[in-house]
């Protein structure tokens, strides 16, 4: 096909037409734990925009930001909140995430995935209370470096974890609890804010201390939490390995599957350096694709900066800080109905459909935006009621395409790519670069959009554009394919083949001992 990636779905597989399983309770328990790491991200995207416009908390920390914003209460300014000390509470916690992530894959291929998750709720538990009691942008700054710690575990682990629980029919839906718990974690956040907004003079301080609660969750639970198959034969346990496998598919008709594990360990031990092994050629659609393609691109969607910044956007446009608030609520209620259809429906259309369609979707409507903010945006002036609504539907069938397609198939793609040699490797550049691109957007973005107003709308669109094309042309088909024997799939790809083609020829080269 044009941009062909796989034609026949289960042709070139080895085993996985014998794998057996049913969906157990001790399985659907497993993932709806683990996948309350997702609501530490969300929680933190959704409450760092409403806390940056609440007055108290920017009387407290940034009063010359409340003196401007006081100024052009009601009228539109694209420069109102351009302050990069103000954009580097929100950016120093993806910076932390970054860094953190390499610890994260340490963790994760040593000790476990239910370790890092762990080590995760800790951090973020430590940095939800440092923030709660800062009285100095030194302890905001702190308190975000926790929390950025906690989200580079989380991130590195959950989607790995759920990926590798799933069987292989149901893996999309199950992965996408991740961003399910995450868009969750968002809507939640923007409905305390719009409650703690009206709490004088500390109604931020609960905003962000109730970052505890997600973290307490996610550590009671996860104590409870069993190890995955893969990551246990990864650590040469065995026979736990094969009655986690046994409980979690729901029969003992394993064998298949349980070979494909070992098989797959018997290759990852022989890799001591997995981010080197990563840069090998037989890894270029993985490295291309898995650990800097789709992250970078995800990002750049423009999707994280009307999170980070919905209330402060909103504000930009004209709106009260209670209606720039209630906008954020229908923006991330939106954002969870959407990833709601993409569980549904991901595993039956295929995750190239979701990403097309909707990409094409997302960029009619920046464009739309960036037009109507040329028009009737202008500096000092009051936005027309009806025109700033206008906006606010456009951003939210904005949000709704994302949510179905980006947002959650961002972390679901890259954590099916990857052979479980690089497995951990692959997920730290995953989060490693997901991060580094999610910061340099919150860095950037209000000062963008003081410096180039509209035209910011239009880079955005530029580039779902090419991270369409992208798609189009380099993404094969993953649904239903056993997360083990997706590399077989670059074989049949029109484009990718010539990597892994031409490294079997060398490998076939090799003299024999």
């Amino acid at each position: 096909m044009a941009g062909g990636g796989f034609g026949d779905e289960g042709g070139s597989l080895k085993r996985a037409h014998l794998y057996e399983y049913r969906i157990t309770n001790y399985f659907i328990f497993a993932c709806l734990v683990a996948a309350t790491g997702g609501s530490l991200f969300g929680y933190d995207l959704g409450v760092s925009g409403g806390v940056t416009s609440m007055d108290d908390f920017l009387k407290d920390f940034f009063p010359e930001i409340y003196k401007r914003k006081q100024a052009h209460l009601h009228e539109t300014d694209y420069c109102k909140y351009d302050n990069q000390l103000l954009t580097l509470f929100t950016s120093s916690l993806y910076f932390a995430g970054l860094v953190s992530t390499f610890g994260a894959s340490y963790v994760t291929r040593q000790k476990g995935r239910r370790a890092s998750i762990l080590v995760g709720a800790v951090s973020f538990f430590l940095g939800g209370v440092i923030n709660a009691a800062a009285v100095n942008i030194g302890m905001l700054i702190i308190g975000r470096i926790l929390l950025g710690a906690g989200i580079g575990f989380g991130n590195q682990a959950v989607p790995l974890y759920l990926s590798e629980m799933a069987p292989a029919k149901h893996r999309g839906a199950v992965n996408q609890l991740f961003q399910f718990t995450t868009c969750m974690g968002i809507l939640i956040a923007n409905l305390i804010n719009y409650k703690t907004d009206k709490i004088h003079p500390w109604g931020w301080r609960l905003s962000l201390g109730l970052a505890t609660v997600p973290a307490t969750l996610m550590f009671v639970g996860g104590l409870a939490l069993p190890e995955t198959p893969n990551s246990l034969v990864e650590q040469g346990k065995l026979e736990e390995a094969k009655r986690v496998l046994i409980k979690v598919r729901g029969t003992p008709h394993v064998e298949a599957e349980f070979a494909d594990l070992i098989e797959a360990s018997e290759a990852a031990r022989a890799i001591k350096h997995p981010f080197r092994n990563l840069l090998q050629r037989k890894n270029r659609p993985q490295l291309v694709l898995g650990a800097i393609g789709i992250p970078a691109f995800q990002q750049l969607t423009g999707m994280n900066s009307i999170l980070f910044y919905a209330p402060v956007m909103f504000q930009t446009l004209g709106f009260g800080s209670g209606a720039s608030l209630i906008s954020s609520v229908l923006t991330s209620g939106m954002l969870v109905i959407a990833t709601l259809v993409s569980m549904a429906l991901v595993d039956r259309f295929g995750r190239r459909a979701f990403f097309l369609e909707a990409g094409t979707e997302m960029f009619c409507y920046m464009i739309a935006v960036a037009i109507t903010l040329a028009l009737k945006f202008g500096e000092g002036e009051k936005l027309p009621q009806s025109i700033g609504w206008f906006l606010v539907v456009i951003i939210c069938l904005f949000v709704f395409a994302y949510g179905r397609s980006w947002g959650p198939l961002g972390w679901l793609v890259p954590s099916e790519l990857f052979p479980l040699e690089t497995r951990s490797a692959g997920q730290s550049m995953v989060v490693c670069v997901n991060l580094l691109f999610t910061a340099l957007i919150a860095q950037c973005f209000l000062v963008s959009l003081c410096h180039l107003k509209y035209g910011i709308f239009l880079v955005f669109a530029g580039l779902i554009f090419i991270m369409s094309s992208f798609i189009f042309f380099l993404l094969p088909e993953t649904k239903r394919v056993p997360i083990e024997e997706v590399y077989l799939l670059w074989k049949d790809h029109w484009f990718w083949k010539r990597f892994v083609e031409d490294d079997d020829e060398k490998d076939s080269k090799k003299p024999t001992m």
